[in-house]
């Protein structure tokens, strides 16, 4: 008899992976963010809905049945799903990071992409499958009128088809990716009457709330709602908008995730993370006079949007126009790889490590290495970085919100002053003590790399406090509950 929950959470990537061994045996590795602790703070019954990424993850559903050992996943009751490989790779791959991703982080080259041929229709009718599979899970698992809580871009339709098996249930959606505005989401195949944009539209529309990270994004959702569906939009006595379509009513949140600040200050201060303090200060070194060099840090995945590439060509002009920084500034990048199945991604990564190197070519000296490139991920060096920075760049092209831009200033040992870009979905609660940049401009990044790094320490210090009161000002358990609490309104 399968016992059903008050709460549900659903999302691709669930709270614990699972590698095989050469003897067979499953090793468990438990992650982190703010859906793990924020469910680790639901009393009562709840469950996580999640699929099986790898071998590993397929090999603890198979012995499990999907239902996951409790001491595997700190406790929690977790549901992992078994898809065929080859749906997991369309659903996931195929439209979730190669077409949605692309479109909320408008990041198409338009003369040649996107292109919605036969192959793309094949993989829409997976994510179709995987979403459903979702859908049927959370169904069955679900108490009446229980509380369903579904994340981000990977399952966009589970709302729409959850409301149809389950009409009792409250059920919210949130968005951690950036919204695109109708002009750009509209790229999608746009029938009304069955393109794939208002499918996803529809799909999200199934939730009782959609919510999103920024204002800014939650409106250019309600925006291609208007424009692409016909709904209508008003705004509740709570203040917060209502999208109307079909006779049904969807109400639309912001919850802007913060940093964990007790979680980082803690695991910034063990041994581990002092030890590579000590090696990333070697590395950096110190200039003619003896004084220690200053540090440009940023820490990303080598995912297209972050624009790591323009932050070293700032960072190369800068080094240009500001020859007195010559031996006095060490760019620390940390561009750990990201999505590697994708050749996009793959070519990105080896142009970020070839501007590096072109760099080091040109300007390097016996005794100065200009950027130091990490590739290697490593959280407790990361932390590092953060403590040690003098100046954080946070250039990103559009991101839904950027954790590091919070993270940085809640640790940093002396004050950091923070570049950060207007894109960034961190910049609507950070923008008033930050410099801030257009991530396409080079000279105007350059020049406000070169203002952070001639900022008075005091004024540096000051505004470092400021930005660490704001980037913690919903933490992730806050963040979730506060979800929780207005679904259940």
């Amino acid at each position: 008899m399968v016992t059903r929950h008050q709460v549900l959470v659903a999302s691709n990537r669930g709270p614990v992976s699972y590698t095989v061994g050469e003897r067979g045996e499953l090793t468990a590795k438990r992650g982190g963010g703010g859906l793990v602790s924020g469910l680790s703070t639901v009393k009562g019954d709840a469950v996580w809905v999640c699929a099986a990424l790898g071998d590993g993850d397929r090999e603890a559903v198979r012995r499990t049945d999907g239902r996951l050992d409790p001491a595997d996943t700190g406790g929690q009751t977790v549901r992992m799903l078994d898809l065929a490989p080859e749906v997991f790779a369309d659903a996931y791959n195929g439209i979730a990071n190669s077409v949605l991703w692309f479109v909320h982080h408008m990041l198409y080259q338009t003369p040649l992409e996107p292109v919605f041929d036969t192959e793309f229709e094949r993989q829409w009718r997976s994510y179709e499958t995987y979403n459903a599979a979702f859908a049927d899970a959370l169904a069955e698992e679900a108490a009446e009128g229980a509380a369903v809580l579904v994340q981000d871009y990977h399952l966009t339709l589970v709302p729409g088809m959850l409301r149809e098996r389950r009409p009792d249930l409250r059920i919210g959606h949130f968005s951690h990716t950036p919204w695109a505005p109708p002009d750009y989401f509209r790229m999608l195949p746009d029938d009304p009457d069955g393109g794939v944009a208002a499918e996803v539209l529809r799909g999200v529309l199934g939730a009782d709330r959609a919510a999103f990270l920024t204002q800014r994004w939650a409106n250019a959702f309600t925006e291609c709602c208007v424009k692409l569906l016909g709904a209508e939009v008003s705004v509740d006595d709570d203040g917060e908008m209502v999208v109307v379509h079909e006779g049904r009513a969807t109400r639309i949140g912001v919850h802007g995730l913060g940093a964990d600040a007790d979680f980082l200050r803690e695991r910034s201060r063990r041994p581990d993370v002092d030890e590579r303090m000590a090696a990333l200060r070697e590395q950096i070194g110190r200039d003619g006079d003896g004084n220690a060099r200053k540090a440009i840090v940023r820490v990303d995945r080598t995912e297209l949007s972050k624009n790591i590439v323009r932050g070293l060509l700032a960072y190369r002009r800068l080094l240009d126009d500001h020859p007195e920084w010559h031996g006095r500034v060490v760019h620390v990048a940390f561009a750990y790889p990201s999505r590697q199945d994708l050749a996009v991604y793959r070519d990105y990564t080896a142009e970020v490590s070839r501007v590096a190197e072109e760099i080091n070519a040109v300007y390097g000296t016996e005794d100065w290495t200009p950027v130091v490139l990490h590739v290697k991920d490593d959280f407790a060096r990361s932390l590092a970085a953060y403590r040690l920075a003098d100046v954080a760049l946070v250039n990103p092209i559009r991101d839904g919100m950027n954790l590091v831009a919070k993270e940085i200033p809640v640790v940093s040992d002396h004050g950091c002053a923070l570049v950060l870009s207007r894109e960034a979905g961190a910049f609507a609660e950070l923008a008033e003590d930050a410099i801030t940049v257009n991530p396409y401009d080079i000279g105007a990044t350059a020049d406000a790399l070169h203002r952070a790094l001639s900022m008075d320490a005091g004024e540096r210090a000051e505004r470092t406090k400021r930005l660490a009161a704001a980037a913690t000002a919903l933490p992730p358990t806050a963040w979730f509950t506060d979800q929780l609490n207005a679904l259940r309104r």
